[in-house]
């Protein structure tokens, strides 16, 4: 069982999709072969949930999407209030309310020919907002993840920034496609000094006597989901810790979990054939489960 693992919805075929302004049936919504995101990965990305007809931690969302336009020097052409319109349209239109999972792309636009250079620019950026009918499967929440440390090491911030969430995502791919291969998961990942960093997808944690533990956030996507789960954590008094640390102090860990936008918290029951406590979701893990869906459910009222 994947992170990302969900039953087909047959209502996704019928979906409208935000693409420059327009509403466009899903098998129109089509991108050139000459548009940068296609040709190079060149742009940025957001992925979100919609819970109750709002979306959870949008302005965060809205943030990092930003942020990231700016790191790759793109002009959206758009404000934070013109994406949020361009989202409440789209849930208008497809009548969604919960159980969806939003996808927000933002490429360089259209190409005159392929090339990096931004001379060959022939277009604004292409802005598109699929939202999909798409619920995690429940079991993710109890059943443990597999996870398998991959060989794929997550690069430095002069090579390519870990914190960009791009379209170019060949070094998770790559880390994916290994950890598939040995039966896992999800590929964890260690930074380039050996210490643990992240999933190729999802965000890892580990418990030791109580105390929340996660990476130093120096070789990772600024994860929303990451961050607020440190956020309930402290708030109802658990210690957590940012900071770096080796396979051994997972192996030996009391529990495991990773987290996403999607599955929200997922708990882990081995790494590298280690059976991590039990190999069941833990005491802290179920905890900060019904902490994190209650921030959310307050976030979205």
């Amino acid at each position: 069982m994947g992170t990302h693992d969900t039953l087909e919805d047959p209502r996704n075929a019928e979906v409208l999709v935000w693409m420059n302004g327009a509403l466009v049936p899903r098998a129109q919504a089509t991108v050139s072969v000459l548009d940068a995101g296609f040709l190079l990965g060149d742009g940025v990305w957001e992925a979100m949930r919609l819970h109750h007809g709002k979306v959870a931690f949008l302005d965060e969302h809205l943030d990092r999407l930003f942020e990231g336009l700016a790191a790759i020097d793109i002009d959206p052409g758009l404000t934070r209030g013109d994406f949020a319109r361009a989202i409440d349209e789209t849930i208008a239109a497809n009548g969604m309310h919960d159980g969806v999972h939003m996808r927000l792309m933002v490429t360089r636009g259209l190409k005159k020919t392929p090339f990096q250079g931004t001379s060959a620019r022939a277009s604004g950026p292409t802005v598109v907002l699929l939202a999909e009918y798409k619920q995690a499967n429940p079991e993710l929440a109890t059943h443990g993840l597999k996870l398998m440390t991959v060989h794929v090491r997550r690069g430095r911030p002069d090579v390519q920034d870990p914190g960009w969430n791009s379209h170019s995502k060949l070094n998770c791919i790559t880390a994916c496609i290994q950890a598939e291969k040995m039966g896992a998961d999800e590929g964890l990942m260690l930074d380039p000094h050996g210490f643990v960093a992240t999933c190729n997808s999802t965000h890892f944690f580990i418990v030791r006597k109580g105390e929340v533990w996660t990476s130093s956030g120096r070789y990772c996507i600024e994860g929303i989901t990451r961050g607020k789960v440190l956020e309930v954590a402290r708030t109802h008094g658990m210690v957590t810790r940012e900071t770096d640390f080796a396979l051994r102090k997972v192996y030996s860990a009391d529990e495991a979990f990773c987290t996403g936008t999607f599955g929200g918290i997922m708990p882990v029951a081995s790494v590298d054939g280690r059976t991590i406590g039990d190999g069941t979701r833990g005491p802290v893990t179920e905890r900060l489960q019904q902490l994190y869906a209650a921030h959310i459910e307050e976030n979205t009222r």
